[in-house]
């Protein structure tokens, strides 16, 4: 199974805009993530909806913080992603008549129930300006996603 990287590539993203004063365009922040420009916007788009981006066209253009780091936290980030799936375990059906079936349902959904609000409570207390180093890297090319 394929990992989902978008919630980790974005917050490498945003705390390299936060180096810049100056609009980054889609295809600068795009090779850093190593990814396609049109994907870069496609990934971004929930975040410039929710106000933590802004985005402008044409020459001078591209991508800022709307926010401050230490105003947008990581599950501001992850929701604004439409809150990617945390794991890939599944029921075999929704709607099982088999009572074992219908237990294990349950214990599986209790169990992930509770690890998504220890999730959920995390994120919410980490502010991305907890996530800066204390001496912060150049954008550059030894930051773009390897493979």
């Amino acid at each position: 199974m394929n990992k989902d990287t978008r919630l980790s590539d974005v917050l490498h993203v945003l705390l390299h805009m936060a180096q810049f004063d100056e609009p980054l365009t889609s295809e600068v922040l795009a090779a850093s993530m190593g990814t396609n420009p049109a994907v870069f916007r496609r990934t971004m788009a929930g975040l410039r909806e929710a106000g933590y981006v802004r985005s402008g066209k044409g020459h001078g253009g591209g991508w800022q913080l709307n926010q401050p780091l230490n105003e947008i936290t990581l599950l501001a980030v992850y929701e604004a992603l439409n809150r990617p799936t945390l794991f890939a375990i599944g029921n075999r059906s929704e709607r099982p008549n088999c009572l074992i079936e219908q237990k294990v349902n349950a214990a599986l959904f209790d169990t992930m129930a509770q690890a998504e609000a220890l999730f959920v409570e995390r994120f919410a207390s980490i502010t991305l300006d907890q996530l800066e180093p204390d001496k912060m890297e150049p954008l550059s090319r030894h930051c773009r996603k390897a493979g």
